[in-house]
């Protein structure tokens, strides 16, 4: 279930950086560029935006492990840490997604990259087996890919078995954070691109 609740802010985000191409094609985006708003600021609102758009898939996921009766814990702590990982997850993947839409410009050419990197993103993480019984080749792989992070997380705060997360929360959200910083660095230095 934790695999399933990335996959889905995965897909959800992975796809939100179209409508930075949308609003440069309505000429919304020279607004905001004329703007003395930093960069970084047009980034993280993009970002946030589709964090908030992941919550109701995410509710929809937790609703569904819900009546399917899956053992999950229910407790307030479980819940604020899903709910972190899940926006921070998201506003990752769509800062992610607004660099691929800075770079590639048009919608189409956004649609085919968009749709090369979410499955090699999906299957190269933790989300339907353990890292441990992986290849070597893809292990190493698998903990440079952020979206295993997330998982790990997700993992710790929502099964009840405390063996669950190898990583440590402290050290998922320590990397989900830092390549957070790095995506926004890049994108705001990319941003102005889209209207080149």
């Amino acid at each position: 279930m934790p695999g399933i609740l990335a996959q889905s802010v995965l897909f959800v985000s992975i796809f939100n950086g179209i409508s930075v191409i949308w609003e440069r094609d309505l000429g919304i985006v020279h607004k905001f560029l004329a703007s003395p708003t930093p960069r970084a600021a047009l980034v993280l609102g993009k970002g946030i935006a589709g964090g908030v758009r992941a919550l109701t898939q995410a509710a929809v996921v937790l609703l569904l492990a819900a009546v399917l009766g899956a053992k999950l814990q229910w407790s307030v702590l479980s819940l604020a840490g899903v709910l972190l990982l899940t926006v921070l997850g998201a506003l990752l993947f769509s800062t992610f997604s607004l660099i691929i839409a800075c770079l590639v410009k048009t919608r189409e050419r956004f649609m085919g990259v968009g749709q090369v990197l979410t499955m090699p993103l999906f299957f190269a993480s933790s989300a339907i087996y353990p890292a441990s019984i992986m290849p070597h080749w893809l292990q190493v792989l698998v903990h440079f890919n952020p979206l295993t992070y997330q998982i790990d997380g997700l993992r710790a705060f929502l099964l009840a078995d405390s063996a669950v997360s190898p990583l440590g929360i402290a050290t998922d959200l320590l990397v989900m954070g830092a390549t957070l910083v790095a995506l926004v660095t890049i994108c705001a230095r990319t941003y102005p691109n889209i209207v080149r």
